[in-house]
């Protein structure tokens, strides 16, 4: 009997008052502020530090990089639609649930997968800025040096914005879940 208690007790529903959930939060968005669609960080910074057009094989190497990742990052046509739409029934899903009705695992659910969701549409779009940059060198139409540049310069404003992000997630996560306490303190 002790072992299911603590069975059941381990996965309580109560979020913000769970171990779990906090460390489940610092760690996701830890894993995904690492790096951009697979790029190494340091090969964007070492590109950034040399100077891109001055340093061919780094340019050489960022390019290559882009090209072998960029493609998984790649919707077609009915994917995006489809994609738009269970999106946006997840999110309005949990909003209702949390917001509407109370439930406080569907607001701590929101409050990690809405801005994941967000997440996951600037990586789509950083992919497809950066095949088109990539096909213009290829295409002889930009410059190794400066393609390389313009593609280390959209990697480190997108990993900027992923940082400040994943700050703006916790902070908004634990200002929500000390309202959600102090209002709620025995968790009814």
């Amino acid at each position: 009997m002790g072992g299911t208690a603590g069975l059941i007790e381990a996965l309580d529903t109560r979020s913000f008052s769970s171990l779990w959930y906090w460390l489940m939060l610092t760690v996701t968005w830890t894993w995904v502020s690492r790096g951009a669609l697979g790029i190494p960080p340091e090969l964007v910074r070492s590109l950034q530090k040399r100077g891109g057009a001055s340093d061919e094989a780094a340019a050489l190497r960022l390019l290559d990089w882009v090209s072998l990742v960029t493609p998984r990052w790649q919707l077609m046509q009915d994917d995006g639609a489809v994609l738009l739409g269970v999106t946006s029934f997840v999110l309005s899903m949990l909003a209702g649930l949390g917001f509407v009705y109370g439930l406080e695992l569907a607001q701590a659910l929101l409050l990690l997968i809405g801005p994941l969701m967000l997440l996951g549409w600037m990586r789509l779009r950083l992919a497809a800025r950066l095949r088109a940059t990539l096909a213009e060198a290829e295409g002889g139409r930009l410059p190794v040096g400066e393609a390389a540049s313009q593609i280390a310069a959209r990697i480190a404003g997108h990993l900027r914005a992923t940082l400040a992000m994943s700050a703006l997630a916790v902070a908004v996560a634990a200002v929500w879940g000390t309202i959600w306490l102090a209002a709620h303190p025995n968790g009814l």
